[in-house]
């Protein structure tokens, strides 16, 4: 379920202390609950999914045609993955990291995504994307419900580079939030029921 901004802005999280000038794009309620523990397990979940080649047809096709369209302009390419921040002459947020927050999130492999890890806390976690359409954060939440519960959130924070980057957003927001995003909801859903199911006894 897309949530309002103001619903993860309200939270002191530290990506707000990171990257400021970034601005929040979307927030989504992620289909999963659990104890204080199992934010470890939402991470993993994340890291082992894969989008572009998921259950929805419509999704798989965006995905190919972004692609596509990558290769074509140029977007993904290694320089574009080097570019600094728009703005600013850091090449990553890596760099404002605090001393505490270093070297947090080195335990889950997420080589297979484009999405470089940032940091860890035990109700957070930040990935950092660059290409020459936009830098991005992906923020993954452990939102505290009360008699130890916990439910998962995601926010997606952006900086578009020039108008291109911004004509970019605006142009893929629809097919974000009714194709992409609720797709993504799906098979974060499944996946985190079967390694729910997998940890229960016989």
């Amino acid at each position: 379920m897309r949530l309002p901004n103001a619903r993860h802005q309200s939270h002191g999280w530290r990506i707000r202390e990171i990257a400021p000038d970034f601005r929040l794009e979307d927030v989504w309620a992620l289909p999963v609950q659990g104890g204080a523990e199992d934010f470890a397990t939402l991470i993993q979940v994340m890291a082992s999914l894969d989008p572009a080649n998921g259950a929805s047809r419509a999704t798989r096709m965006l995905f190919r045609l972004r692609l596509r369209l990558g290769r074509w302009f140029g977007w993904d390419d290694a320089a574009g993955r080097k570019l600094p921040i728009p703005g600013n002459t850091e090449m990553t947020l890596s760099a404002r990291l605090p001393e505490d927050l270093r070297n947090t999130a080195t335990d889950i492999d997420f080589s297979s995504t484009s999405f470089i890890p940032l940091y860890e806390t035990d109700d957070e976690w930040a990935a950092e994307i660059s290409n020459r359409t936009v830098h991005a954060v992906l923020h993954l939440a452990w939102i505290d419900k009360g008699g130890g519960r916990f439910r998962g959130q995601m926010g997606v924070y952006v900086k578009p580079r020039g108008r291109l980057g911004g004509v970019y957003m605006a142009l893929i927001a629809p097919f974000r939030h009714l194709v992409v995003y609720p797709a993504l909801m799906r098979q974060i859903k499944q996946a985190w029921n079967i390694r729910m199911a997998q940890r229960r006894p016989d």
